[in-house]
């Protein structure tokens, strides 16, 4: 407009220089850049000569953003600028090379190219002691934004280190780059302090290439354990920022990008402390509204990810995807959706795409090191230490349980070593079953089979237990499960005492609405070698009862009983038997920071057991526990447990101790 509209001029009558420059001057003044340089250029095309219009025609660029066309102009002018109005047109020229590293990367396999372009030409600018004070401390600000748009937060965090040692008090814009790189660097305190300062600043509102400082906020908030704060911060904002927007010369409103933003992230900070249903109600009316919107479909099938809907996360994950192939986000959540679904080769395969597309991404980076770890040596321990009366287990009872797992063998299989160790203190004496051996397991989409020999190593039953078994994910609702084994671990030991050992097949159906309402039937048939068949079922109803940031409470009902053929055995048989509980789960997070957790449970669970030919009774389980994750791939946990029940018609009662460990993924 501004190239065409100085031609109209020129045809028009003779107007004097000195009103055009005046008219130049007086619209500069009132921010109408785009009219002042046409009148500009109107003037030179009279006065090609003019060494005042020629200076205002390379200022006007400078400003619009045409640096580098501004500094071609500035280089023909003569004489020519010196080294400081050059030096001031460069740091001009890496302004806007910041703004333009916000855009889509020239080369998709190079996503910092132009970033890392700024960061030289503003560290070029910072450390050259030749230029005056003011101008080395602007583009020591630049340098830091910068740095943190290139993905380098060490550097950017050390210089703005070495201004706050020096008293600078930094601007708004780099105080916000320099809260980034801490928050990225998991300084989420004083990440916090800054976005805070840069606000009082800089309340905005801001310009579309700005950031909101509010959303950083919030997730220095969150990566506190201010929760609170974190609430209270991304919902004003969300709440103050309108759906539509006009633009001058646009008749129809246009979406809020800042309103989406907000949104997007408000749902995001539910999804992360434990709420993916409100994080899933807001993302699924956004997106019937933009099904368009890349940003939306992501952070869409993160929250059906998180709701255990890994299928329909996929779904969501491509689409975000085909829109916009530069988000990693979206890469990331699609290799992650594919774990959870044991289908490790076509993860593998994305999970590359993120790391080559954005190898300084710190979520990339992060997922790529779990990624490694799934792959890779796993590691389980568990063990559990009774005490108590009960006729299967005795005064005194121990379980022990181990297995090492090998890395990822053509994103298919493991070879698993197991050992297995059990001993109970029964009236009639000690007895223990010592198993140790080897397996393979097989992985597939939402698919997994295993197969396993453990040997024997007592003197009590001398059979090889041979096992075989399945995890079918049919759906994302709906997985059916069996295992079947030539000598069962659940065989009492009371009939481990004796000699006797019993073939076991279990099956399950389980029904799983989201991650609120949950069901489960298991059937079992155990087969022992002394004669005796027993056939078994349990079933079980969970339903959600009250969800909030970082806590659910769980209720529900448990239903279950057995037979068997022969009565007159030496173990605990009864003809037939049932029971029914009602169950609760209180589950929440004592504290956090990033990886590092801890958190507690408590399960209750209160009801009647029946036995054929005895008086019905009440039975209770009460159990306490706390899981720490103590670092990336390894996890702690404990519990203590107390369990009440009649046994033909006495009441026995039993304490235990149980602790797991796991290191791996």
């Amino acid at each position: 407009m501004a190239l065409q509209g100085h031609a109209a001029l020129a045809a028009s009558p003779a107007v004097s220089r000195d009103s055009l420059m005046a008219q130049v001057r007086d619209e500069r003044a009132q921010g109408h850049r785009v009219d002042a340089l046409r009148h500009i250029q109107a003037l030179l095309d009279q006065w090609p000569d003019d060494r005042e219009a020629r200076e205002v025609n390379v200022a006007l660029l400078n400003e619009l953003g045409a640096t580098s066309r501004a500094k071609a102009l500035a280089a023909a002018l003569q004489p020519a600028p010196g080294p400081v109005e050059q030096a001031r047109l460069d740091a001009d020229h890496t302004a806007h090379e910041i703004r333009w590293a916000q855009g889509e990367p020239a080369n998709p396999n190079m996503p910092y190219a132009e970033a890392d372009k700024a960061v030289e030409d503003a560290r070029r600018l910072a450390d050259d002691p030749s230029l005056p004070a003011d101008l080395r401390r602007r583009a020591a600000f630049d340098l830091i934004v910068a740095l943190d748009q290139a993905g380098r937060p060490d550097e950017a965090i050390q210089r703005y280190d070495v201004l706050k040692k020096e008293g600078v008090d930094l601007p708004a814009y780099a105080e916000r780059a320099a809260a980034d790189a801490m928050l990225v660097r998991r300084h989420p305190l004083e990440a916090a302090a800054l976005f805070e300062d840069s606000i009082r600043k800089d309340p905005g509102p801001y310009a579309r290439s700005e950031s909101e400082p509010r959303i950083g906020l919030m997730y220095a908030y969150a990566e506190s354990n201010q929760t609170d704060k974190a609430f209270a911060t991304i919902d004003e904002l969300a709440a103050k920022e309108q759906p539509w927007v006009r633009i001058p010369g646009i008749r129809l409103p246009i979406e809020n990008p800042r309103k989406v933003d907000a949104d997007l992230n408000a749902a995001a900070l539910r999804s992360s402390v434990g709420m993916p249903r409100a994080a899933y109600d807001q993302l699924h009316a956004m997106s019937r509204e933009a099904p368009a919107n890349p940003q939306i479909r992501r952070e869409l099938g993160n929250a059906e990810l998180a709701r255990g809907w890994p299928r329909r996360a996929l779904d969501e994950f491509h689409i975000a995807t085909t829109l916009d192939r530069r988000d990693v986000g979206a890469l990331v959540g699609e290799a992650e959706a594919y774990r959870s679904l044991n289908d490790y080769e076509q993860g593998d395969d994305i999970m590359a795409e993120a790391q080559a597309r954005a190898d300084r991404n710190g979520r990339v980076d992060r997922a790529a090191r779990a990624w490694e770890r799934e792959k890779g040596w796993q590691f389980d321990l568990s063990t559990e230490q009774g005490k108590g009366s009960s006729p299967d287990y005795g005064d005194r009872d121990n379980t022990t349980q181990a297995s090492v797992a090998s890395p990822l063998i053509d994103d298919h299989w493991r070879v698993v070593a197991l050992g297995r160790y059990s001993t109970a203190d029964l009236p009639e004496g000690d007895v223990r079953r010592t198993r140790f051996g080897v397996g393979i397991r097989g992985y597939a989409q939402g698919f997994m089979v295993y197969v396993q020999a453990l040997p024997a190593a007592d003197r009590y039953v001398g059979k090889t237990a041979l096992e075989t078994g399945f995890d079918w994910s049919l759906t994302d609702h709906w997985s059916i499960a069996a295992d079947y084994s030539t000598a069962g671990e659940d065989t009492p030991l009371r009939a481990q005492y004796y000699g006797i050992s019993a073939k076991t097949l279990d099956t399950a159906v389980s029904w799983r609405a989201s991650e609120l309402t949950q069901a489960r039937l298991g059937v079992s048939r155990d087969t022992f070698s002394d004669g005796n068949t027993r056939t078994g079922w349990l079933g079980s109803v969970i339903q959600r009862l009250h969800t909030a940031p970082n806590l659910t409470i769980d209720g529900g009902v448990e239903l279950g009983g057995s037979m068997n053929t022969d009565t007159d055995r030496p173990y605990f048989n009864p003809r037939r038997d049932n029971s029914y509980a009602l169950t609760g789960r209180l589950e929440n997070l004592l504290g956090q920071f990033y990886e590092r957790s801890i958190t507690q449970r408590i399960d209750v669970a209160v009801g009647q057991y029946a036995e054929k030919g005895y008086a019905t009774d009440w039975m209770a389980t009460v159990r306490y526990g706390q899981t720490l994750q103590a670092r990336e791939g390894m996890r702690l946990g404990w519990g203590i447990g107390w369990h009440n029940q009649p046994y033909d018609g006495r009441r026995e009662h039993r304490v235990v101790l149980d602790l797991t460990l796991h290191w791996g993924e």
